[in-house]
């Protein structure tokens, strides 16, 4: 079963400057594209999406633009912006000059709860939807209403929900995230990313740890809302590449092919444009 990674970082160091990587020292190094692909080829990842790593606020463009030319097998890029400015349209406008472009994200789970909140802010958002660009939610389990609000009035655009809404599956906290998961699930404009999980499971995770997280996510969305990511490299502080897909893999093993299909490339190949 051939795989879209819909949430592939790299990081480069010597070209961009990465402020949060100071507080993550198992991150703080290279992760190129050349080592990725080495290990992502043999587990049936055919094509990945650039997500934005955060970088310094100088550096967004520059990024977008660099990885959309690094990999063939790079087919899409998440540029990172600014929409709580008054010039985001400007900015808007060079993300769109280049070519490779799918979606927009802004970091918001390590962002003020009320980023989002102002009116100028959703007006941004909505600026998008005209050019088919998705918007990757990224909020912490207790932010979902917050989430949840912004794609209520973007009704246009296209939401993903990044990290299953971030449950803290270490601490083995379900409630109230499921809840909040059923709620936001209810808004036709969203999908869920199955990724990013391990990183929020401690380091001796085992695949029943994150089964009732994965599962009820798929079960609030469908199997046709929802996508995967590997969130290479953070994935890498509690796991590695290999074993975040093999647990990928024994979590829908008792599903269909065309369920398993719509999970690992289908939806993405839609939802991101890609096809």
């Amino acid at each position: 079963m051939r795989i879209v990674d819909t949430h592939l970082h790299l990081v480069y160091p010597d070209r961009f400057s990465y402020p949060w990587l100071a507080d993550v020292p198992a991150l703080a190094h290279p992760f190129p594209a050349e080592p990725y692909f080495a290990e992502a080829a043999a587990l049936g990842i055919e094509a990945a999406l650039h997500m934005e790593v955060d970088v310094a606020e100088a550096d967004q463009e520059g990024e977008t633009r660099f990885v959309t030319t690094l990999d063939p097998r790079i087919v899409g890029a998440i540029a990172s912006g600014r929409p709580e400015r008054a010039d985001f349209p400007a900015q808007l406008e060079r993300l769109a000059a280049i070519p490779g472009v799918k979606g927009l994200r802004r970091i918001l789970h390590t962002s003020p709860d009320d980023l989002s909140e102002p009116a100028l802010f959703a007006e941004n958002i909505r600026r998008i939807a005209p050019l088919g660009w998705t918007f990757d939610l990224c909020v912490l389990a207790r932010q979902l209403p917050v989430g949840r609000r912004l794609a209520e009035r973007c009704p246009d655009v296209q939401f993903v929900l990044d990290h299953c809404g971030v449950p803290d599956i270490a601490a083995k906290a379900i409630d109230p995230w499921r809840a909040e998961i059923a709620a936001i699930a209810a808004l036709p404009n969203v999908a869920a990313k199955i990724s990013g999980i391990v990183a929020y499971a401690g380091a001796d995770w085992t695949v029943d740890d994150l089964r009732p997280y994965v599962e009820h996510v798929i079960a609030c969305f469908g199997w046709d809302r929802v996508v995967w990511g590997s969130d290479f490299p953070v994935c890498t502080l509690t796991a590695d590449l290999s074993r975040w897909v093999a647990a990928t893999h024994d979590l829908i093993s008792g599903t269909s092919a065309d369920e398993q299909a719509k999970l690992l490339h289908r939806n993405a190949e839609r939802i991101y444009h890609l096809a």
